[in-house]
């Protein structure tokens, strides 16, 4: 998957494609409490990692606080009062690493997502729809993935229109990390990648630092 990506020095790139291998509302569900047992200690979120990703976030304009906050923190607050959601495996996963590590992920079904993709900051006046109820989210200086119809992903809320369902069979999976927590980043990253293959994704990593 090619992805055009600005001049972004505070962010580390990482993401992968997966495909799965029936529509995910035939798949098994996730065990959440499982999966937490098992996550690495090397990847588990501080204060510091929630400071960078609010700095990173801060860095094309955005405000990270309010309902402009990451949505990692907002994990963090679902699980004090209850728990993760409960929405398909893939974002269930998603939400667990999300959650343990402390770092925003987006995930989009690449059905809905043409063509060609970018990462980039947001101009004043972009904004999105990102969820049922017809609610927007204004986009000003925020970092996101785009396709080719527009932005479609960021480290506070997903657009609605990409949004993964019971019948998504390929998505993509982007990481929100700073570049300073590179190590905290790539174990959360790999716990990522195994996770998801235990669930029988077939996955194509992306990580342009690494790119000869």
């Amino acid at each position: 998957m090619q992805i055009e990506v600005a001049d972004l020095p505070l962010w580390l790139p990482l993401g992968f494609e997966a495909q799965w291998p029936q529509p995910l509302g035939k798949l098994p569900a996730v065990d959440v409490p499982a999966l937490l047992a098992r996550a690495p200690a090397q990847a588990e979120r501080d204060e510091a990692l929630r400071t960078s990703v609010r700095q990173m976030l801060r860095a094309g304009g955005h405000r990270p606080s309010g309902r402009g906050k990451p949505a990692s923190e907002y994990l963090v607050r679902s699980m004090e009062q209850g728990g993760l959601p409960e929405i398909n495996p893939a974002v269930d996963l998603l939400n667990a690493v999300s959650f343990h590590s402390g770092l925003p992920i987006s995930v989009i079904d690449l059905a809905l997502a043409p063509g060609p993709y970018s990462v980039r900051t947001c101009e004043p006046g972009e904004e999105y729809v990102f969820n049922p109820s017809g609610q927007t989210l204004s986009l000003k200086g925020l970092l996101c993935l785009c396709d080719g119809t527009g932005p479609c992903a960021n480290a506070v809320k997903d657009c609605q229109r990409t949004k993964t369902s019971e019948v998504t069979t390929r998505s993509f999976h982007i990481l929100w990390a700073p570049r300073e927590f590179e190590a905290k980043a790539r174990a959360a990253f790999e716990w990522y990648l195994q996770e998801s293959r235990a669930l029988g994704a077939e996955l194509a990593p992306w990580d342009p630092t690494t790119a000869s």
